[in-house]
């Protein structure tokens, strides 16, 4: 629904995740979603320290890779609340040595298409999109997730 432009449709599909979520890394993530969706900034930074504070619970290198960026986000928001003591706090928190040129997320990576890669293949952009046949890519992507990239296989167009 985000990306056909239905905005609206998202945001309540975001908010059906979060009320249906079960465990800790399920509400971290539709919380993400959900504040990304917020229309004011008080609602977008309860949003986002929902996030957070489910995602200080997990133990858990891919969501650890996920902490840079909520603090920016955290920190924007303080910023457009004209609070700067807790933006520039959460802007440090973002760019702390915990989180400075070390990758969190030591993989295993996988890539979700339908093409037969053997394990070592080097992935390059330039490759048609999977979703878009007439769309060339100038990046590509990958996830530690092994059910993200099976679902994007599964959505692949051959």
């Amino acid at each position: 629904m985000e990306e056909k432009g239905k905005l609206e449709e998202a945001s309540k599909l975001f908010l059906q995740a979060w009320n249906e979520a079960t465990y800790d890394f399920e509400k971290f993530i539709s919380a993400h979603y959900v504040a990304q969706h917020q229309k004011n900034v008080f609602d977008k930074l309860k949003w986002l320290e929902t996030a957070l504070q489910f995602a200080l619970k997990i133990n858990n290198d891919t969501v650890k890779s996920a902490f840079p960026s909520l603090y920016s986000n955290i920190a924007k928001c303080y910023e457009d609340l004209s609070d700067p003591d807790k933006a520039k706090k959460n802007y440090e928190l973002a760019t702390s040595t915990s989180f400075k040129d070390k990758p969190s997320d030591k993989g295993p990576f996988y890539h979700g298409t339908k093409a037969d890669l053997p394990v070592g293949d080097l992935l390059t952009a330039g490759g048609n999109s999977n979703y878009k046949s007439e769309l060339k890519m100038n990046h590509i992507y990958f996830t530690a997730l092994v059910n993200g990239a099976g679902l994007a296989a599964a959505l692949a167009v051959m």
